[in-house]
């Protein structure tokens, strides 16, 4: 099941930024996809990355394999590799990441852990990729919002 969330609707018809759907899965079969690759690629491969199981070992081997082959076929270039954790932090039902907490704590807003066990994987995963430093976080209090953890 193809989730997008309401955080991305700005872009997702459009689909000029990756998807966190897309995002989850070069995490999960360690693809460092760049933006500029994204764009090089049609409408129907944007889709097809979208919809592409990335679940089992298979599934995971093949989306890589198919990845690779498109950056490629597109740039003359292949993507760079990402080390796959085997443990994500978007997995871990039993810890917080702090990261989470302190951008969290910049709307007055602490993050329990039973709201954080009754996220799914995807949207752990959207948390965690939207309180990093390094990111542009204007979509983190929309996705607290968006998943029901924060009411103002």
């Amino acid at each position: 099941m193809t989730q997008f969330f309401k955080f991305e609707e700005d872009f997702v018809a459009s689909l000029r930024c990756i998807p966190m759907i897309v995002r989850f899965k070069l995490d999960t079969c360690g693809i460092k996809l760049k933006l500029h690759h994204w764009h090089q690629f049609n409408q129907l491969e944007k889709e097809t990355l979208i919809y592409k199981p990335c679940e089992t070992t298979i599934q995971i081997s093949e989306y890589r394999q198919y990845l690779r082959n498109l950056v490629y076929e597109k740039t003359g270039e292949y993507p760079k590799d990402l080390d796959i954790d085997i443990n994500p932090p978007w997995i871990n039902i039993d810890s917080i990441p702090v990261n989470i907490q302190a951008k969290a704590q910049e709307f007055d807003f602490k993050l329990t852990l039973s709201q954080w066990q009754t996220l799914q994987p995807l949207q752990r995963f959207a948390l965690i990729k939207l309180s990093r430093p390094s990111h542009e976080n204007n979509n983190f209090l929309p996705a607290l919002k968006e998943f029901d953890l924060f009411r103002n």
